[in-house]
């Protein structure tokens, strides 16, 4: 029972991190590696975990939204808008919280900032990250032996670091650009 409550408030604790924290497959692959605990539930209790931890990161980010002056606020309005603004985009924002591979960290901070609803979108995170953690700890079980190098490289990588700060980058840009300019030419055009 210990090794599953470390397991859970391990990743739930990783995933409550805004940038630099290692990613959950990695620890999940981690403790399948360096534990017997079976390969199901270990999928199935990381992909709660990181949901939970994210979805408490966009929760707390949401709160220190209204801290912004009202231009700052005006302008994420604008940029909600823009990016979320139809139906379409809603969809395409839910498939990449869903499938992709990119740090989700910074992701939820911005659905945190931006007020879009949080359960729709914690879901489709868990959904597509219950067939990624299947995916990396099944890989894991098969190569249990080779795969101990590889993780340490991955974790503190350089392009693992540069990703990490490409999209903190990404995040700057979200308040530094004109969303309401942007929204008006988008509305005359």
């Amino acid at each position: 029972m210990t090794d599953w409550l470390v397991v859970a408030g391990s990743i739930f604790a990783i995933n409550l991190l805004p940038a630099f924290g290692p990613p959950t497959w990695a620890v999940l692959v981690f403790f399948r590696l360096n534990s017997d605990l079976p390969a199901v539930p270990l999928v199935l209790l990381g992909a709660v975990a990181a949901a939970s931890g994210r979805f408490v990161l966009a929760t707390v980010t949401r709160h220190f939204r209204g801290r912004f002056s009202a231009e700052r606020r005006a302008n994420l309005q604008a940029a909600e808008e823009v990016l979320l603004g139809s139906r379409t985009k809603a969809a395409a924002g839910l498939g990449l919280f869903a499938i992709s591979p990119i740090p989700s960290a910074q992701l939820f901070v911005a659905a945190g900032l931006l007020t879009v609803p949080l359960l729709p979108l914690t879901a489709a995170f868990f959904a597509g990250r219950l067939v990624s953690y299947s995916l990396y700890v099944a890989g894991a079980s098969a190569a249990k032996d080779s795969l101990g190098q590889v993780l340490g490289d991955v974790i503190g990588s350089p392009l693992g670091i540069a990703l990490q700060l490409v999209m903190l980058a990404g995040l700057v840009l979200l308040f530094r650009i004109d969303w309401a300019a942007i929204l008006a030419r988008h509305r005359s055009a």
